[in-house]
């Protein structure tokens, strides 16, 4: 996700006119429809719970205005009423409520044209680095990624061991009598999947999608630069130096020890496979 790209908010009522499944499915009317476009990210939002709705309470993470959960725009089509249907992907709700309010402002951007009405739009623009800002505060860390030779350890993550084999090196670069091992901070994994999703950005797959609710939010977590490659202890921002591929493309990209593909030069080789002779 780049700074150019947009996202957009997406406002859940509690109480609402359409059978909506929350994740899957998301009805706007067409007034939006220039704000929405397949492939954008999202955020879920949640304005205060109105006196009368306080049956619904129990189903929110809190009863102030509050961001919940963030996704992918799948795909747009109509209904039969003139109003559009989002198909929703990649959803993850967090764990506990983001507050609209970021101490005395807000996370969103309000126009000085809109200030007396922006809490009414359903459908909100944002920027990236708004989206960015929401998921590290649902994901409750600073980025912080250590890198550092650590004698004879060995580090797991999320029974992805495997994961942990793909890392490249260039053979006579560096000697140690160290074991070198990358402390991967599950903060942080976590925050590359809230901003990207846990759809491949190689080949497009989706564990999820694929093998149903077990597989739900299973993705390998990649290294746009090597970690062997970094030379030391270095910050790792998740909005640019972490992607999500799938356990086949992350393998294909570490297949060679001396040579770590990128993203780019993956889906090119994907794309050339599908060609017809």
């Amino acid at each position: 996700m780049t700074d150019k790209e947009m996202c957009v908010v997406l406002t859940e009522n509690d109480v609402s006119p359409w059978d909506d499944e929350t994740g899957k499915l998301y009805h706007f009317p067409k007034q939006y429809q220039k704000s929405v476009s397949p492939g954008m990210r999202f955020v879920y939002y949640k304005g205060k719970l109105k006196s009368e709705n306080k049956q619904y309470s129990s189903q929110r993470l809190s009863d102030a205005p509050h961001y919940f959960g963030v996704g992918r725009i799948s795909r747009i089509e109509p209904d039969d009423a003139g109003n559009l249907n989002a198909i929703l992907t990649d959803f993850q709700r967090f764990d506990q409520a983001v507050l609209a309010r970021n101490g005395d402002d807000y996370y969103e951007k309000i126009p000085e044209s809109k200030k007396s009405n922006y809490w009414r739009s359903s459908v909100r623009p944002i920027s990236s680095e708004v989206f960015a800002d929401i998921a590290v505060a649902a994901a409750l860390t600073e980025p912080r990624h250590v890198i550092s030779d650590i004698k004879n350890e060995v580090v797991h993550t999320e029974n992805e061991a495997d994961e942990e084999s793909l890392v490249s090196y260039v053979e006579g670069k560096k000697s140690s009598k160290y074991v070198t091992t990358y402390e991967r901070d599950q903060k942080l994994k976590k925050l590359a999947k809230i901003i990207h999703g846990t759809t491949c950005y190689a080949c497009g797959f989706n564990f999820g999608d694929f093998y149903g609710e077990y597989a739900k939010d299973f993705i390998h977590i990649h290294h746009v630069v090597p970690v062997s490659e970094f030379g030391g202890a270095k910050n790792v921002d998740p909005n640019i130096d972490l992607v999500p591929v799938c356990a086949n493309c992350h393998g294909v990209i570490h297949r060679k020890k001396d040579r770590t593909l990128s993203i780019d030069e993956l889906k090119d080789m994907i794309a050339a496979s599908k060609k017809t002779p």
